[in-house]
């Protein structure tokens, strides 16, 4: 599911603009989106200019979610040093008691103090070691992809490159969402096909009459081709579908397609290919696939491409058990 949060400015962990409102959507989140106007075109408030470094977005949007975690946690420190000691807790629980407000279960927070080395007794922490905590906290519970947006404006190359310089460890992907948006567009008044996350449109001028497509004016034929010549053929597609893929990429998410017929790959009505695909985290076991999808059901097999057998605990993969028909036991549905 994709959620979009409500706008960020700087100092929202002040409680300026709709910053609380913002930082608290965050938690429901497994993964974030950050889109950032690369062309340099739109300053941090939102506003039009010219020339504005997109690199001060990247950094400040972090240096909002630290600033909110490291505040909240700093504020009640003293007391929570004093109830560790006391308690004899250990480090994991203390800090599940902590950040657990941020939707973050035990194992997520023991992760991130994985990356913490050394990592001395929580008592003995100094603001230093606070704050790498909280940074080793936010790369686990808040893992991010970059949107570079506008790719295809005359001062977004020299951007890219500075950005990727500065952070090359970054997840970055380069996209032309208004692009997008014009294509699904046309697509849906029938002037072109497109094909989703590809280079490839036809007009009626490629495809002919018998198409069935709309014929193209001027103005909108000369778009198309500007389209054609300064996005598609340059960078390959539009960078929305990749930049999704990169998302469930870092959340190590496998598409997984559950099909009635595993000869013909189609659902109940026997008419749509691949009709559903839901996201399932690698290595998670098919029998829990067919809970998400299903319910409790007893099932009575589990077969892959080719009509093989797929054991219930096996596990799902790329290009492993990833196409998926469950024969349920008569009688033993979802209840």
């Amino acid at each position: 599911m994709l959620l979009d949060v409500a706008g960020l400015v700087p100092n929202a962990h002040l409680g300026r603009g709709l910053g609380n409102k913002f930082l608290s959507d965050l938690t429901e989140a497994d993964c974030l989106i950050h889109i950032v106007d690369v062309s340099g075109t739109t300053d941090a408030e939102g506003k039009a200019t010219r020339g504005y470094d997109p690199l001060n977005d990247i950094e400040w949007l972090q240096d909002e979610i630290f600033h909110w975690i490291l505040g909240n946690l700093m504020e009640k420190w003293g007391s929570v040093v004093r109830r560790h000691t006391s308690t004899k807790s250990s480090t994991l629980e203390t800090l599940r008691q902590q950040l657990g407000g941020y939707n973050a279960n035990k194992e997520l927070i023991a992760r991130a103090l994985d990356l913490v080395n050394p990592l001395p007794p929580l008592q003995e922490w100094d603001n230093a070691k606070i704050e790498e905590v909280v940074r080793a906290f936010m790369d686990v519970k808040f893992p991010t992809v970059l949107s570079l947006n506008k790719m295809d404006h005359p001062d977004s190359d020299k951007n890219v490159s500075k950005i990727i310089l500065k952070h090359p460890k970054l997840r970055c992907v380069l996209t032309s969402s208004i692009t997008e948006v014009f294509l699904r567009k046309l697509a849906s008044q029938n002037y072109i096909k497109y094909d989703l996350g590809t280079e490839f449109i036809d007009t009626i001028d490629d495809l002919g009459p018998e198409s069935g497509l709309k014929p193209l004016d001027d103005k909108i034929r000369n778009r198309i081709e500007n389209i054609r010549d300064l996005v598609l053929y340059r960078f390959g597609s539009t960078g929305l579908v990749q930049l999704l893929q990169e998302a469930a990429n870092l959340l190590d998410l496998v598409p997984v397609y559950p099909v009635r017929n595993i000869n013909t790959f189609t659902g109940g009505s026997g008419e749509y290919v691949f009709r559903d695909c839901v996201l399932i985290k690698k290595g998670t076991p098919v029998i829990s696939v067919a809970r998400k999808i299903m319910g409790e059901v007893t099932i009575a097999s589990i077969e892959g491409v080719g009509g093989t057998r797929v054991g219930e605990e096996d596990t799902v993969d790329v290009g492993k058990n990833d196409i998926l028909s469950f024969k349920i036991v008569p009688g033993g549905g979802a209840h």
